[in-house]
Parts: structure tokens; sequence; C-alpha cells
């Protein structure tokens, strides 16, 4: 009986008991752990919200004569050509000395692209030289001779006429004036020989000298100090056939193939848009230049030349593009003709009294910044409103600007959602 008592007294809870303490160690790791959550939160703020600006939302500002303009006939695709390029090499064969090109370099007519080694070319200009030099000595020394035998020639005549010398005497002397003339007649020819292989020798030396033959841009280096050259490529795979490519940007075209069913409704001078596929939002204007009055068998299609009536640093050779034929519009009238531009309403808003809209400028892949401009609207058209002066087609606005929003405040632009 007392060893059940005992048992149910030791199982008994003893509730004036103090409560255990919690470890020190446990609430040491709940700090570090806090602080490590706050840390990575302050450093992704840092990082994706504080370095680029607020995000913000934008639309596309539209020309409100877009929608006019001439409709498209016919839509072909081609590339960009330069009709002045060229591959220059030298007019001899030699070894290259030194390269004064590089890609996307421009150089002007004439300009030096490239030197060959001068030795041999040298060496017989200084040979020509002294030819012409020896040429020149032998004129004298036979001018000399035929003075003194055309002046013999004169004293034995009046001693013949005097019968003091016998005409055989005289005879032979005026046959050795005769042969001196000619010696030094040849003499002279000499000269103007030896005169004409110096001249060759200095263009030899002048052909040594890779010049541009005109202005354009360099696209290509073929050649560099040391490797053989020459326009008959002689030497085979070991020699090059050329310094480097230049082109001429003003020459720039475009070559399109338009499809023999189709080729009626292209007519020469006929309007034409022309979009490279590097640059989709660009439309640049332009007109057919001319039709090539043949056609490809295996494609049967027909070349159009095209000119573009923009000159732009972007538009580079062989670039794609596609084409639209525009059809010829009909003049429009004064008043007819639309002005100004559409802007969502939701991008305009009241600062100091007047309407003003935040375009985004100086983009790059992070965001860019905003610049506020003081508009003049028009019409209200739906939801867009007409505004006359400020903006311009194809830029970009903040939706809902923020009220501290400010110009030259640095944003992110949102991301369009995605299903």
């Amino acid at each position: 009986m007392n060893d059940s008592a005992d048992l149910l007294k030791a199982l008994k809870i003893d509730r004036n008991a103090p409560a255990p303490r919690e470890p020190r160690r446990a609430l040491l790791y709940g700090a570090a752990v806090a602080a490590v959550v706050l840390l990575a939160v302050l450093v992704g703020w840092l990082v994706f919200g504080g370095r680029g600006g607020p995000e913000v939302r934008t639309a596309t500002v539209v020309a409100i004569g877009s929608g006019n303009a001439p409709a498209s006939v016919l839509d072909a695709t081609g590339y960009v050509v330069a009709r002045r390029m060229a591959t220059v090499s030298a007019k001899v064969t030699g070894k290259v000395r030194e390269v004064l090109i590089e890609e996307g370099q421009r150089v002007a007519a004439g300009e030096v692209m490239a030197t060959l080694d001068p030795v041999d070319a040298v060496a017989g200009r200084d040979l020509a030289a002294a030819q012409l030099s020896a040429a020149r000595s032998q004129v004298a020394g036979a001018q000399a001779r035929f003075e003194e035998a055309e002046a013999s020639a004169r004293r034995l005549q009046g001693l013949v006429a005097q019968q003091l010398v016998s005409q055989a005497q005289y005879d032979q002397t005026v046959a050795e004036r005769d042969a001196l003339r000619a010696n030094l007649v040849t003499a002279r020819r000499n000269v103007e020989v030896a005169a004409d292989q110096l001249a060759i020798a200095d263009n030899s030396v002048d052909n040594t000298v890779v010049r541009a033959p005109f202005a354009g841009v360099v696209i290509a280096k073929a050649a560099q100090p040391g490797e053989m050259i020459s326009p008959l490529s002689a030497g085979g795979g070991f020699t090059r056939t050329g310094i480097g490519t230049i082109v001429d940007m003003d020459s720039l075209e475009v070559e399109v193939d338009v499809g023999e069913s189709y080729i009626g409704r292209v007519k020469p001078e006929m309007p034409v848009e022309a979009t490279l596929n590097a640059y989709p939002d660009w439309q640049i204007p332009g007109e057919v230049i001319a039709i090539i009055p043949t056609a490809d068998r295996g494609k049967a299609t027909v070349k159009v030349r095209i000119a573009l009536h923009a000159k732009d640093e972007r538009i580079v050779p062989d670039m794609g593009v596609r084409v639209s034929f525009l059809e010829t519009a009909r003049p429009a009238s004064a008043e007819e003709v639309p002005r100004g531009v559409l802007v969502p309403a939701a991008a305009i808003v009241k600062r100091d009294g007047s309407d003003v809209a935040f375009t985004v400028v100086d983009t790059d892949d992070e965001g860019g910044t905003v610049e506020q401009r003081t508009l003049e609207l028009g019409r209200t058209l739906g939801d867009d409103r007409e505004v006359t002066s400020g903006l311009a087609g194809g830029e970009k606005v903040v939706l809902e600007p923020a009220a501290d929003l400010q110009d030259g405040t640095r944003v992110r632009l949102a991301q369009p959602a995605t299903d």
C-alpha cells in the first residue's frame, strides 16, 4: 500500500517549479536569420528598384496622318547594294611594306592605302637616270665632232675651187661630215629615249604606292605587311590580289527581285517605302530608279533598282530590306492635310497650369530618362487626345505619370504582360 502511494506522489506535477529558460544560443540564431533576411531585401531593392528608378508604363505616339498614306500595291524583298565598290590592288607585283587602312575607316580619293617595297623600282629609276646622263654626254661629243667636220668641209670647198686639193679629198671630208651629222641626230634621239625610260621608271616607283580610287569607307582589309601582292595572283594562294575593299556609301541603293507576274505593277519613279530587317520600325522613303530589262529564267523574276532618299550610317551594303511599292496618291489640299499626333489621354497631366506629357529619351537595356514636354491640345478622340505641338510620331510617353515625376528622372520601363 505504501508503495502505491509513493508511486502516485512521484507522478504528481509540481506547479510551483520555475519555468525552464530558453537557451541563449537559440535567441542569437534567430536574430542572425532576421538580419540576413533584412539585408537580402535591402540588396534586392537596390538592385531591382533603386538603381533604375520608378517603373513606368509607356505608349507610342501615333502621327494622325499615318493612316492616310498611299496604299502598297506590291511587296518585295531584296538587299542594299553599292553601285561603286572596289577591291583596290597594286598595279605591280611586290611585297607589302605598310598598310595604312583599317575596317570602318573613311578614305578620300587619292589617299594612300598601302605601300610596297620600292627597292627594285628605285634601282630601276636610278639606272634610267644614269642612262639619260650618259646619252646627254654622247650628244655633246657628237656635236663637237660634227662642228669640226663641218668647218673642215667649208675650208676644203674653197681649196677645191682653187685646185689646191683634190676633189676626192673634199668628197671624203663631206662624207665624214654627213656621217657625224647622222650620229648627232642618233645621239639626240637616244636622249629622248632615255628620258622616256626615266619617266617609266618614275611611274614604276609610283606604282608601289596604292591609292584610293574614290572616296568611301573601308569594309575589308585583305593584306598585311610582308605579304606578296599581285593583280594577277601570281604564286597561287600565297599571293594576295588586293589591299582592301572600299565602298562609296553615297552610291547605296536597293535591288529587289519582283515576280514576272507582278512586274507590270512597277513603274519608273514609282514611290516606295523600304524597311530594313535590322530596323523594322524605320520606314525609308525612296523611288524606283529602273527596271532591268531582263528576267531570271530560274527564279522567274525581274530585278528592280530602287533609290533611297535617306543617307544614314545605319544603312550598309548587303543588308536585307523589304520594299513596299506605293500607289500614287492624289495631292491633298491644305484643309485636308491632317496635323498633329494622337496621344493617350492618360499620358497628359497638369503641371503649373500647363498640359504636359513625359517622353522617355536616352533609353537603354535598363530604362531611360523622362523629358517634360509642354503640349498644345486639340480634339478629344475617344481615349486619345489630339496634340498639335510638343510631340512627334514614334516617341514614347509615360502613362499615368506620378505626381512626383520630374523632368530628368531616371525610370525603368515596365515589361509587357505575357500569357
